[in-house]
């Protein structure tokens, strides 16, 4: 498909019950306003917002979202919120998202998303098999779910799945606990004759506005140009598929959508940039500092730090080929996007505002590579 046009129909939207986990975080808000945008139904399940400022507070979401404030961990907690919600659709978000705080609470990280996916699944399952069927699951997951590879290839859904670090590895197993739910919920449809349709959707590095997560490059970037100071680059020359976050937020509608079409799509997706995006952490922050001016800059921290991957790279040819999906902003337009925001916020303008903007430029084609 042409960079011009976007598959995503407002009308299959409209009306239908969403539940998002994890919506109180960057994604997790980004996605609820979206969805709202097209005139969904969206619930919310998932802890406070995880950092100050947050965009979810700042976009007022509370105003336009039903929020359970809950744990994942917490499987009678969720499978109350399910029921009541009754939701057609869920995109399950939750998760500890971090490789550096994986290091300080492995068992946590393992709780959190791996269990806590179990937790997520399990209640859809015993939902559906108690008449208030969930339809389809959208299952969050990441390019690091993917064990290393020995060429400097794109990884391919069909890649073996690893990870070295804790949150790696607990991603790897929270895809083997989705395909293994894949078929128990195939038996799980009760009274209604429906299937629980489950997918798994992988995506690259997100940036964008409304981000403060710690250790996250583009928020240390932000930080530490609003200080007056460079920021420290851990891992210089460490390559990543860049995107802005609406590039896999796409991907993951798209995904929910077809899958009403077709039962076929319940699978795993990867969601990356073009090759020509996959770059170093350096050039993305050396990008950035040009562009933000006033002698924004960076310098090379020195100290030893745990082990992240070199390079990471998504093959995306079977979500273009059979999804119709392709990237539409590039890094340079991912990059000006991204400071456009924060300039806006620092300005005082609306945040919710800033989002469902760029939302429509997106969906519009403003800005496209």
């Amino acid at each position: 498909m042409s960079n011009s046009q976007i598959r995503i129909n407002p009308d299959f939207w409209r009306g239908k019950n969403v539940l998002v986990t994890g919506h109180t975080g960057f994604k997790g808000t980004w996605l609820s306003l979206w969805l709202h945008s097209m005139g969904a139904k969206v619930t919310g399940y998932a802890l406070e917002p995880p950092t100050d400022p947050s965009l979810y507070k700042l976009c007022r979401m509370d105003k336009i979202v039903t929020s359970y404030i809950a744990d994942i961990r917490d499987l009678s907690a969720l499978q109350a919120a399910i029921q009541e919600s009754a939701p057609d659709i869920v995109f399950h978000l939750a998760a500890q998202p971090l490789v550096r705080a994986s290091y300080l609470n492995p068992v946590e990280t393992y709780e959190i998303n791996t269990i806590g996916t179990a937790h997520v699944l399990e209640a859809v399952r015993r939902a559906s098999a108690e008449g208030a069927p969930v339809q389809a699951v959208i299952h969050v997951s990441t390019d690091k779910c993917y064990a290393p590879l020995a060429e400097e290839r794109g990884y391919m859904e069909t890649d073996m799945l690893g990870g070295a670090d804790p949150y790696s590895n607990s991603k790897a197993c929270a895809e083997l606990i989705v395909a293994s739910y894949r078929q128990a919920c195939r038996h799980a449809a009760g009274s209604s004759g429906r299937q629980v349709l489950l997918a798994s959707v992988r995506a690259g590095n997100v940036i964008g506005g409304g981000d403060w997560a710690a250790d996250r490059l583009i928020p240390d970037t932000f930080r530490a140009i609003l200080r007056g100071e460079p920021v420290k680059l851990r891992y210089p020359q460490a390559i990543r598929p860049w995107q802005y976050v609406l590039e896999p937020l796409h991907g993951y509608l798209l995904v929910a959508q077809q899958l009403f079409e077709d039962s076929g799509k319940a699978q795993a997706w990867n969601f990356g940039p073009n090759d020509s995006d996959t770059v170093s952490v350096e050039q993305v922050v050396k990008d950035l500092c040009a562009k933000w001016g006033d002698e924004a800059s960076y310098l090379i921290d020195q100290a030893e730090h745990p082990h992240e991957a070199h390079v990471l790279r998504l093959d995306c040819s079977k979500s273009r080929q059979l999804l119709g999906w392709s990237p539409r902003w590039n890094l340079d337009t991912a990059v000006t996007k991204s400071i456009e925001w924060m300039k806006a916020y620092m300005l005082g303008e609306d945040c919710r505002d800033i989002c469902n903007r760029q939302i429509l430029e997106y969906v519009e084609g403003e800005g496209n590579a």
